[in-house]
């Protein structure tokens, strides 16, 4: 079973501090005629020691920005540059959100709160700076289901609908309005360090490094590692072994992020920034979540390559202060690490031991191919077949020899799997955005935690 994140004091950090005259600007968040809370994360409200909050005081400091006690003076609209759709673009940044304020989480992690609404940047490219409330309540159903899955993911903290009328090509217009903030280990991107190389800030490069490693600490690299002492490359294989697990979490769980692009991209391989998301309907590598995406290149089975390519341009950015050789020594171990972690992160969603990645790889190609002949949507599959139960022919014989662990909770005994497909979000906005009922909104976030609790922690490498 899951534990709960851990409870703690409200300890407050803000280390970004030492960045912020060349990572961001102070901005004003905007003024919003209403405030109403929708979606208030008690969880992890805990884990940062924000719980005694008032109502008042949850509406001042996540609808007003007013400071939290001991954080950031000024929200900070971030700088970066980005890969998007493998066009270079440097005309990016914080368009419609900042960072908000710093702290410890009870494990002793730095956290960020970032927002996504709070009006326009310099960097919104004449954008108006909003966030649709469909976009908000997407947002939290999608974190709410990775997390459960055991993806590293933003957790959506607070979501407050603030009464404005927005204009969008992509929704039913004029759409309601809502500020989200989301709670997540880092906002620091690839795109952050492709921006310093294009502005060859060598000495920021440098403190941008240091920033990473001791905040978001991780593994050395290998013995054999060449250059393994050198910060840039400690770094380098600490994003390599991240990402290849993002990789992985995203095909166990069918998910289709839909954007991987270098600016959507956190170093310490969590993910965040959700768009126009998907879950599998179908097991099918060719599924995308963007309509915009006419050539496929962030399809579900594409994701893997699109993380691996992503990994590549840190690699390029990285490249003012290291040499090629060990960047690229690191780069190479992408792919035995995807592996790995797709076979224990597989074996740990069935339920099972796993016996070995070459083992449990045959065991993956037995499951991928009864999907397809079945046309088995995934996250019906894997309850079908949690321990290897309801297996018969050529899925038998793969399931043999493997024992089962983990499956007593009451949610496996159910008579179906939870799933997010397109249907269940239309279904669950539709009762907001007609009846203002949010019932079957609160419904479906307590059920997916319960997911979360029937599979327990997920298998992850050292260092997350």
């Amino acid at each position: 079973m899951r534990a709960e994140p851990q409870a703690a004091d409200y300890r407050p950090e803000p280390a970004i501090d030492a960045l912020a005259d060349w990572l961001g600007s102070p901005v004003r968040p905007a003024d919003f005629p209403k405030t109403e809370t929708r979606f208030r994360n008690n969880r992890w409200v805990a884990a940062v020691g924000l719980s005694d909050l008032s109502e008042d005081q949850w509406t001042a400091h996540f609808a007003r920005f007013e400071p939290l006690e001991g954080n950031l003076n000024q929200p900070l609209a971030l700088k970066y540059h980005g890969h998007q759709f493998r066009n270079y673009n440097p005309d990016i940044g914080d368009g419609r959100g900042f960072l908000a304020a710093q702290m410890r989480s009870g494990d002793g992690r730095l956290l960020d709160l970032g927002t996504k609404g709070t009006g326009p940047t310099p960097y919104s490219r004449n954008g108006d700076g909003r966030l649709t409330l469909k976009g908000a309540v997407r947002e939290v159903l999608a974190t709410e289901m990775l997390e459960a899955l055991g993806v590293n993911t933003s957790k959506t903290f607070s979501v407050i609908e603030t009464g404005e009328q927005l204009w969008r090509d992509d929704e039913p217009s004029p759409a309601r309005s809502a500020v989200m903030v989301r709670l997540s280990h880092s906002h620091i991107r690839i795109g952050t360090f492709q921006r310093l190389l294009t502005h060859e800030e060598t000495e920021q490069m440098q403190a941008l490094i240091s920033y990473c490693l001791e905040h978001f600490p991780g593994p050395m690299p290998p013995d054999d590692a060449p250059n393994r002492d050198e910060p840039a490359i400690i770094l380098m294989h600490q994003v390599v072994e991240r990402m290849a697990d993002l990789a992985a979490s995203y095909m166990t769980s069918g998910f289709v992020h839909g954007v991987l692009n270098t600016d959507n991209m956190n170093v310490t391989g969590e993910s965040f920034d959700y768009g126009p998301w998907r879950w599998l309907p179908t097991w099918d590598p060719s599924f995308t979540a963007a309509y915009f995406d006419q050539g496929g290149l962030y399809a579900f089975g594409r994701q893997p390559e699109a993380l691996h390519w992503n990994c590549g341009q840190l690699a390029v950015a990285l490249r003012l202060v290291a040499e090629s050789e060990p960047l690229i020594a690191a780069l190479n171990r992408y792919g035995e690490l995807y592996m790995e972690a797709v076979a224990r992160r597989w074996c740990w969603r069935l339920g099972i031991e796993p016996r070995g990645t070459e083992t449990d790889t045959q065991l993956i190609a037995a499951c991928e191919k009864a999907m397809r002949d079945q046309n088995a949507q995934p996250d019906a599959f894997f309850f079908a077949h949690r321990g290897g139960r309801g297996a018969d022919g050529e899925l038998a014989e793969a399931f043999a020899g493997y024992q089962p662990t983990g499956s007593g909770h009451s949610y496996w005994q159910g008579e179906a799997a939870q799933t997010m497909l397109v249907d269940d979000v239309e279904a669950i906005w539709a009762a907001i955005d007609e009846g203002n009922d949010w019932g079957p909104f609160h419904a479906k976030v307590a059920a997916l935690r319960e997911i979360g609790s029937a599979h327990g922690e997920a298998p992850r490498p050292a260092g997350q």
